[in-house]
């Protein structure tokens, strides 16, 4: 296998752009007209996903030991589009066939041979990884939509109950359906730890030209059905302490809704304090454009009152009146050090995560202590050119 030329041949296809997934999908829905009813009715956004990141992975089979979590991940995932393993043999052929087209004459017997054992490769871990999972959890799981609380304008609290046990740990992204957007899946975070109920809080608000968050807070229903499925990270997660020791402390630094995953884990510490009496010091700073878009200011400051181990500022950034701290949140957070010896974990808009992670670095924040999370087909962290984390 010619793993310099998988690279360089890709590279050569994904340079026309949205021609490339335009004809995958072309090809995959003519030569498979069954396999149509499995992707959403309106491609605008998810178009280029797919092919993108298999044409990203595959090509770069050689570093297959560094993405193989994300690619069984993957695989799990297509478990809810009810994919199965005849349908892999489909999308291998149409990848195939749109290399096959933008490459011309560069598509020579040996650069068709390297591609098929390489996508045989990754095809086959995912199948793996699927079929491990049938046994063990459903490909997803229903639930009933019992409240939806419009918090601001723009942001709405929806409390979820699953009609199964769904069990999740606080930080950890799950892929939401709802019936408004049939077979567009979009990726939340549960705003809470898990609790007796089984009832799960999301925090949303609509994203300019989406297609799920404006239906979310505009149209879900009390009575709605939505499908959830299996929930994945870790990166957001409570992280362990050195060699077994205590939990260290936290800097947690959130923009909009990126709040929901770190509320989660303040809610999973308090726990753990009423429990044991002890908790690491966390400061969370959370920013908002205008005042009354810090949409759980109520919550975060009773509990900083409450809390010796807990401290919170919000942030404002376009009002000049508002009398409280002004300017982008991670500039704040990283203006508000030292924060020497803290993780750092931020989440929010890619520009938010971007400008918090170049701040925390900039006054010495180690990479290595700097924890940020994204879910989507986009490709995985270990294929980016910067060797970053994917930005949430």
């Amino acid at each position: 296998m010619d793993t310099v030329a998988l690279k360089t041949s890709w590279a050569d296809v994904a340079a026309h752009g949205d021609e490339v997934p335009l004809y995958f999908y072309s090809h995959l829905f003519l030569s498979h007209p069954d396999l149509r009813q499995m992707f959403p009715i309106q491609m605008t956004g998810q178009r280029d996903k797919l092919v993108t990141a298999l044409g990203q992975i595959v090509s770069n089979v050689d570093q297959l030991d560094d993405v193989v979590p994300f690619i069984q991940q993957l695989g799990r995932d297509h478990r809810r589009f009810s994919v199965a393993t005849d349908h892999y043999s489909a999308v291998g052929a149409s990848l195939l066939a749109t290399l096959r087209k933008f490459l011309g004459e560069a598509w020579t017997s040996e650069l068709a041979e390297s591609w098929a054992e390489a996508y045989g490769l990754v095809a086959k871990v995912m199948v793996a990884a699927a079929e491990q999972h049938e046994d063990i959890e459903p490909a997803f799981w229903e639930a009933e939509v019992v409240s939806v609380e419009r918090r601001t304008v723009d942001v709405a609290v929806v409390e979820l109950a699953p009609r199964q046990p769904y069990r999740f740990v606080p930080g950890q992204s799950v892929a939401i359906e709802v019936p408004q957007r049939p077979r567009l899946w979009r990726y939340f975070s549960p705003a809470n730890a898990p609790r007796e109920s089984g009832r799960v809080l999301l925090h949303v608000q609509p994203v300019d030209g989406g297609q799920v968050s404006p239906a979310v807070v505009r149209k879900l229903a009390v009575g709605d059905t939505v499908r959830m499925g299996a929930p994945v990270g870790e990166r957001l997660t409570l992280p362990e302490g050195t060699n077994g020791g205590p939990t260290p402390d936290l800097l947690m630094v959130a923009g909009g809704t990126g709040l929901a995953p770190l509320r989660a884990v303040v809610e999973q510490i308090d726990r753990a304090w009423e429990a044991q009496a002890t908790a690491p010091r966390v400061h969370l700073f959370h920013g908002a454009r205008l005042p009354w878009n810090l949409y759980d200011h109520q919550y975060l400051s009773t509990l900083k009152a409450q809390r010796s181990w807990f401290d919170y500022t919000p942030v404002v950034s376009e009002d000049s009146s508002y009398p409280g701290a002004k300017g982008l949140v991670g500039s704040t957070a990283a203006d508000g050090g030292p924060w020497e010896g803290r993780v750092a974990m931020v989440c929010g808009s890619p520009g938010m995560v971007a400008n918090t992670v170049s701040s925390l670095r900039a006054i010495g924040v180690p990479p290595a202590a700097i924890r940020t999370e994204q879910f989507d087909y986009d490709r995985p962290a270990a294929l980016t050119t910067t060797g970053g984390d994917a930005e949430r």
